[in-house]
This record gives C-alpha cells, sequence and structure tokens, in this order.
C-alpha cells in the first residue's frame, strides 16, 4: 500500500501541525509508558499526514518494540542486560527529540500582500448619491 507524498486528489497537501501542548504529551506518553507505547505517535502521525517517511518512522519503532520485548523477557534473570538499557534510552531519547522537533509541520504564516498590491476592500464601497435620505 502506497501513501501520496505530496499533494492528494484534491490538490491540497497533508499538513499535521501540532501545538507545544501536544508534542509534550505524546513525549509524556512515551516516557510515562516506558517505551511500551513508543509506536502510537508514530502511527496517529502516519495517518493523519500519510508520508511515506512517517509509515517507515512507525515501522522501525514497530520493529523496536518486537525485538526489545524479547529481549526483556530472555535476559529478566541476574543483574540485567546493560545493552538494553542502552537500546531502550537512545531509542526513547530518539522518539522524544523527532515529537518535539520533527514529526510535527510547522505552522505557515499567512501570506501578507506585497507593495503595490490593491487590498480588498474594507467595510462599505463608496457610493455615489445622496446618503442622507437614505
Amino acid at each position: 500500500m502506497t501513501m501520496p507524498t505530496a499533494p492528494t486528489a484534491a490538490g491540497t497537501e497533508r499538513r499535521l501541525a501540532g501545538g507545544w501542548a501536544q508534542r509534550l504529551a505524546w513525549g509524556f506518553l512515551v516516557w510515562g509508558s516506558l517505551g511500551l507505547l513508543v509506536w502510537v505517535p508514530f502511527l496517529y502521525v502516519a495517518i493523519r499526514r500519510g508520508h511515506s517517511s512517517d509509515w517507515a518512522a512507525f515501522a522501525s519503532f514497530a520493529l523496536y518494540e518486537c525485538v526489545t520485548l524479547p529481549w526483556a523477557v530472555m535476559t529478566a534473570d541476574g543483574e540485567g542486560d546493560p545493552y538494553l538499557g542502552i537500546a531502550i534510552m537512545v531509542s526513547l531519547l530518539t522518539a522524544t527529540g523527532l515529537l518535539l522537533f520533527a514529526m510535527f509541520d510547522k505552522s505557515v504564516p499567512a501570506a501578507r500582500p506585497s507593495y503595490g498590491t490593491a487590498l480588498p476592500p474594507q467595510g462599505q464601497p463608496y457610493t455615489q448619491g445622496y446618503p442622507y435620505g437614505r
């Protein structure tokens, strides 16, 4: 299944702007679940925006879950595996960095008219005639 990366059928590019509150909430989900739900925000972005890079990010974090969960179960005895801890921390930091600074589109400021262009009429247009008799 391929998703469009450029304009959709309607001709508009899919954008997903997220405020800082939304970004922080996704980051808290990643850290609060200790990395178990790290794939959820990336699935949300991939479904909403549909770029192939979004689907690749989701697939990489889903694969991370499929690898680290059995790895954690196999090394449950003893003092633990330092490489597993390093992998989890790197993954959490990477996901947080992506969610805070890279995943959501920046808001585009409204285009201002350039110098010398006509502005749209403001208020009532000027009409000729006697204005007091109306």
